[in-house]
């Protein structure tokens, strides 16, 4: 069974693959200074409690954009698992061609959003839209090169913002409101996070579109936490929750 780890700087999101089946899925909070002690027993636990034995995991892979966490990270593979795991960074097989001007830019959670992406719709351009900790766009050619994409702040971090700098607005749940003009400070945030997110996914799909592929329009792709919380608004062609853990089962053969 092969345990994919995708650690962000929000959330750490896991789960486990027996051949092509996707058994189980799980979240922890991301905390900076988490042992491996911290890390294997949470992640034994999560898998016994799904029913899973934790003997049964034969490999490992990581996606991380939070360097401090990887020692540990490392750590805990090696002591609670018996595993060495495959680490996505630069130097290890993609199947894709970067186009960044500096490839080892690109974040290893984009890369393997990518990869997922080219192996579940080959053969088609594509926008990746992935809304974690940032929103990030990233477009992909039928080729299979990543040429680039944007980043923003994500809905969470944007609300969080309102919060911390500014004396009178408050933390607000994110969903979705019933109309663009809120009538109370609540509803008024939570109609500008989700119309501008709206917004300008709206706007960046359609330039990259016109931009890059405009003689064969893209598939637009989106996936991470906050996704499915735009799904009556049509931006999406496909939603693929779990995209991110399929790049890195991707990864994993294609280093095989």
């Amino acid at each position: 069974m092969l345990l994919c780890l995708d650690v962000g700087n929000s959330q750490v999101f896991g789960g486990v693959f027996d051949g092509d089946d996707l058994k189980v899925q799980f979240r922890r909070t991301s905390q900076l200074r988490s042992s491996s002690d911290e890390l294997g027993v949470f992640f034994r636990s999560v898998l016994r409690e799904n029913d899973i034995e934790p003997d049964n995991i034969s490999q490992v892979a990581i996606c991380c954009v939070v360097p401090d966490l990887l020692y540990s990270l490392r750590a805990c593979c090696q002591k609670y698992f018996s595993l060495d795991p495959l680490v996505l960074r630069p130097g290890i097989k993609t199947g894709l061609k970067i186009q960044y001007r500096d490839p080892k830019e690109v974040g290893a959670d984009r890369i393997a959003d990518a990869v997922g992406a080219v192996t579940m719709f080959p053969g088609r351009n594509l926008i990746v839209a992935d809304f974690g900790t940032a929103t990030t766009l990233c477009a992909i050619s039928k080729n299979k090169e990543f040429m680039g994409g944007n980043i923003i702040p994500g809905v969470r971090l944007s609300m969080e913002a309102l919060e911390e700098r500014t004396a009178q607005l408050p933390a607000v749940e994110i969903l979705p409101p019933r109309t663009a003009l809120g009538r109370t400070t609540i509803e008024s945030i939570q109609s500008g996070l989700y119309w501008s997110n709206v917004g300008m996914v709206r706007e960046l799909t359609q330039r990259i579109t016109e931009e890059e592929f405009p003689d064969d329009p893209p598939l637009i792709v989106g996936t991470g936490g906050f996704a499915q919380l735009f799904n009556r608004e049509k931006l999406f062609d496909e939603v693929v929750p779990d995209l991110i853990l399929a790049g890195l089962q991707e990864i994993v053969r294609l280093n095989r």
